[in-house]
């Protein structure tokens, strides 16, 4: 069996190199896309088990004068230290600590998390952050990608997991999210963050029902909204030292239901609770406000499966795509009477779904996503959510990262702009990085990277 392109180990960092390509790059674009994803699989010998546990790596494209520079590099973390020292420490589904692991959780009643924050990135009070599912955020210097402090909040809400994708709505200008505090009585703590501020201002404070595993959340003007999918931690399993890491503390209970929980953002009320059909995801699309209603769009999968799926002896193949296919749905929560419609947006398998950073909390169309349902490649999904009519790109043996879509600033129409992703092209065994028209998803510039970029997860774009 060998080993994907995309899940091999990258040894190699660039510092600022401008990358030749082809096409043009529009003058409007100006600013820089992060982004974040596990860069090294193999330490020492030993292999991780879980695509999840890579080591973090930032990958760097800086966009100026119609002009494009690359840089990555590895997170200086206490992970990465570790790692350098032979052993795996904290992680989703891989630990080596071997004895260590007998010891940690007598001193602190949980082992110590992991500050391997490989999943996404923030700015928080001028800060430029990583973020990870673990209570650990370490910030970075936007232009040289160099590792600088383990980032604090200054605040003391309790938190055991976290929310890895921070709600960043410009409307409103604040950042939101949530933490999960373990506990005889666990709870999801909901919180904001204004824009040049490092406190989180709690909301509220909701029941848990396990707790739960949740990956995202969403928000409209005037609602959160949780989405608690029957996936449960057991917290007593967090206390056994031979747990190999957070994937071990899962259990499937998909009679439960799939718990829906709209929380006032002004407040900070539960005014509406409902149960739906079990499902799970990981992502959310986007919500809105339709004068009573919440308008909630999500890409869910049938059951937890996706998660097995991502284990690295089934990833390390390149004959198979082993991952199970999420689809996007829609639901329409009436905070009156808490009646749930629910209805299939389009049945073209999706993940790592984006719209434009001016669509966040308000009423969207277009969602860009990486498709999945190719054998032998991922491509680009353009889904009109109105209509659920789709568009898309794909080439043999090319596997598109998640797309960010960027509006031109003097936009008239909701698709006029470009369509950011990183693509390896596994017959070539390189990784360009694709400009796409954002309304036709025709490639506008396409630009080599000096080396085989390894998958990444997810990224921001931050203007000039």
């Amino acid at each position: 069996m060998s080993t994907h392109p995309g899940f091999r180990s990258l040894q190699s960092e660039i510092d600022n190199e401008e990358l030749t390509f082809r096409g043009t790059v529009p003058a409007w674009l100006e600013g820089t896309l992060i982004r974040n994803g596990p860069g090294l699989f193999d330490i020492d010998g030993t292999r991780v088990s879980h695509w999840f546990d890579g080591l973090a790596m930032l990958r760097r494209y800086k966009f100026i004068d119609g002009n494009i520079s690359y840089s990555n590099r590895f997170l200086r973390t206490d992970a990465h230290a570790d790692a350098a020292e032979g052993r795996l420490t904290g992680q989703f589904g891989t630990d080596t600590r071997g004895w260590r692991r007998l010891i940690e959780p007598l001193r602190s009643g949980l082992p110590t998390p992991t500050d391997n924050a490989n999943v996404h990135v923030a700015q928080i009070d001028q800060e430029y952050v990583a973020l990870t599912e673990a209570p650990r955020r370490v910030s970075f210097d936007l232009d040289t990608l160099q590792t600088q402090d383990e980032f604090e909040f200054a605040d003391d809400l309790t938190e055991h997991l976290t929310a890895a994708h921070l709600v960043d709505d410009q409307r409103q200008r604040e950042l939101v999210g949530f933490a999960t505090q373990f506990g005889r009585v666990p709870k999801y703590h909901v919180y904001r963050i204004p824009y040049g501020s490092r406190t989180r201002e709690r909301l509220t404070s909701v029941e848990a029902r396990g707790p739960a595993y949740m990956h995202d959340c969403s928000v409209t003007d005037e609602h959160i909204v949780l989405v608690e999918v029957p996936l449960i931690i057991s917290v007593l399993q967090a206390l056994n030292p031979f747990t190999e890491g957070i994937q071990d503390l899962f259990n499937w209970e998909p009679e439960r239901g799939m718990r829906l929980l709209v929380i006032r953002r002004d407040t900070g009320e539960l005014v509406a609770d409902p149960v739906v059909d079990s499902a799970f995801v990981f992502h959310h699309i986007n919500a809105y406000l339709d004068n009573n209603t919440v308008v909630l769009d999500l890409v869910e999968y049938a059951d937890n499966r996706v998660l097995d799926a991502m284990q690295m002896q089934q990833l390390d193949t390149i004959t198979s795509n082993p991952t199970p296919d999420g689809t996007p749905v829609r639901y329409r929560i009436n905070t009156t009477d808490e009646s749930v419609e629910r209805v299939s947006l389009s049945e073209v398998g999706m993940e790592l779904p984006r719209i434009t950073q001016a669509d966040v909390s308000g009423r969207h169309r277009y969602t860009y996503a990486q498709l999945t349902h190719r054998d032998g490649g991922n491509g680009l999904v353009k889904l009109d959510c109105d209509t659920g009519e789709t568009r898309e790109w794909w080439e043999a043996g090319v596997y598109l990262e998640e797309p960010v879509p960027i509006r031109h600033p003097e936009a008239t129409e909701d698709d006029d702009g470009v369509v950011i992703a990183p693509a390896l092209d596994t017959e070539q065994d390189r990784t360009d990085l694709l400009l796409f028209d954002a309304s036709t998803l025709d490639i506008q510039a396409r630009a080599p990277l000096p080396h085989s970029e390894p998958f990444g997860f997810h990224g921001r774009f931050f203007s000039t």
